[in-house]
């Protein structure tokens, strides 16, 4: 053992002062979190990490966030292949041919589980998430748009998209950023997504396409697929435009193939142009990574997909992002081998007999109605019966909230900004326990809740605690 005399005069080791205690050993510094500014000396990495790590405590746990759909659990050997695959260029195909292979793979596989009419030679490829993809599959529907009309676009013909207002906010910003009008359906009555009619309806000469979405964000329900087709098909024999489809699926290409393979929303259609998912939601994998596929070399324009060869080989690329790691691509290639149609089938049925038993728990307490019961993607919507005054549904999430449960408020789009909902969505790790757990801190709640003279918190108080 060291005495403190022995210590005298010379710098004690790491080992023997406490870690709260000492000085970094290599800055010399007492260990601190720099903020704003990037410090003087470097520090030793365990200080390093040890601060950050530390920082991080403040964040929420990611299992009990239920807001997200963001994937927040995955096996160990996933994240372990996902560790030692993060420093792999994906863009750089000419020098990990294997990682790039496994990417193709994943494309042909998501092409024949969406029925592509080819689906052998697919074409399509992985994004950082859907917002990506949907900006790739917008910009082809407007480049589409602008080699059918090449005599009215230079004249100002100004393109438009057709969507219903529950669409996630990249729709928006494809519209903000690539100069197209967002010809917006609102909501009507109990109709909370786009309708067939609506789309058709709100359709004209210089409307490029008609997002679908096949899973709303707004509730989980999936909107009309084939009837929107079905609508849109009677509208070009009756005018004469073409107006393609394109499927948002985030959420439900990866739930609908497993659990609901009846129900006509994919390549079947022949109106349906491209799909999208996110492989860091249903597909299982941490994010960010998602998925584009067009119908066939058709629908993607060739006048839109660049070459580059100064990575050492003859590189065709359509994204907007150039550099990024392929250890989610290898993630996705993991679960594809790992759990197969029947291990996906499985999980997502899991998925879903959890988000329907908690609806009817949540149902049950007798203060809340459901609009959605976790039936299509595992995700569901809830308001307060009209007959509940003392509280709103941002109270609810408020004090949730304090029990570690993150589950977000918010009012409806167009033109049902008067309802307010809460929304929980279902992941892969959530179990029966945790759905009966949330139920009881829920219930432990109410007679608090019952309490208030009225409510306490609103919309606008929503953002200083949900994101």
């Amino acid at each position: 053992m060291v005495s403190e005399k022995g210590m005298k005069g010379r710098q004690r080791p790491m080992w023997v002062n406490p870690l709260f205690g000492q000085a970094d050993p290599v800055s010399g510094v007492t260990a601190h979190l720099p903020r704003l500014r990037l410090p003087e000396a470097p520090m030793a990495p365990v200080t390093a990490s040890r601060l950050i790590r530390d920082e991080l405590m403040l964040d929420g746990n990611p299992r009990l966030n239920l807001a997200t759909f963001v994937t927040t659990w995955m096996e160990p050997e996933a994240q372990a292949l996902m560790g030692d695959t993060a420093d792999k260029n994906l863009v750089d195909r000419d020098e990990y041919p294997a990682t790039a292979e496994l990417e193709q793979r994943c494309v042909a596989m998501l092409s024949h589980l969406w029925n592509a009419p080819r689906p052998d030679a697919p074409v399509g490829c992985s994004t950082i998430g859907s917002s990506e993809a949907c900006m790739l599959a917008g910009m082809a529907l407007k480049r589409r748009w602008m080699h059918r009309n090449a005599d009215r676009y230079p004249a100002g013909a100004r393109p438009n998209l057709v969507m219903g207002t529950n669409v996630q906010v990249c729709w928006k910003k494809f519209c903000n950023f690539w100069e197209v009008e967002a010809s917006l359906v609102p909501m009507e009555g109990d109709r909370f997504h786009l309708g067939a009619e609506q789309a058709a309806e709100a359709c004209d000469e210089n409307t490029i396409g008609v997002i679908a979405i096949l899973g709303s964000t707004m509730d989980g329900s999936y909107e009309p697929v084939a009837e929107i087709c079905a609508a849109l098909d009677a509208l070009e024999e009756r005018i004469g435009w073409h107006v393609p489809v394109h499927v948002d699926a985030a959420s439900g290409g990866m739930i609908a193939p497993f659990l609901d393979p009846g129900l006509e929303w994919d390549f079947r259609l022949p109106r349906v142009a491209s799909i999208n998912t996110s492989g860091h939601k249903y597909g299982l994998v941490y994010p960010g990574i998602g998925w584009v596929l067009w119908r066939d070399e058709e629908a993607l324009p060739e006048d839109l997909v660049e070459r580059v060869n100064y990575l050492g080989g003859d590189i065709p690329t359509f994204t907007l992002n150039f550099s990024r790691p392929g250890s989610q691509v290898i993630a996705q290639y993991y679960n594809f081998l790992r759990l197969g149609h029947d291990g996906y089938r499985a999980v997502q049925r899991a998925i879903r007999e959890v988000a329907m038993h908690l609806a009817e728990r949540i149902e049950a307490l007798g203060c809340f109605q459901l609009l959605t019961r976790g039936d299509q993607l595992p995700v569901f919507a809830f308001t307060t019966t009209d007959d509940v005054t003392q509280f709103s549904v941002f109270d609810v999430s408020r004090r949730l909230r304090e029990s570690g449960w993150l589950v977000p408020a918010y009012t409806f789009p167009p033109n049902r900004q008067d309802l307010e909902v809460l929304r929980v969505v279902c992941r892969n790790g959530f179990s029966f326990d945790l759905a009966d757990r949330l139920v009881e801190d829920l219930r432990n709640l109410l007679p608090w809740l019952r309490k208030q003279p009225g409510p306490i918190y609103g919309p606008k108080d929503a953002s200083s605690f949900h994101h």
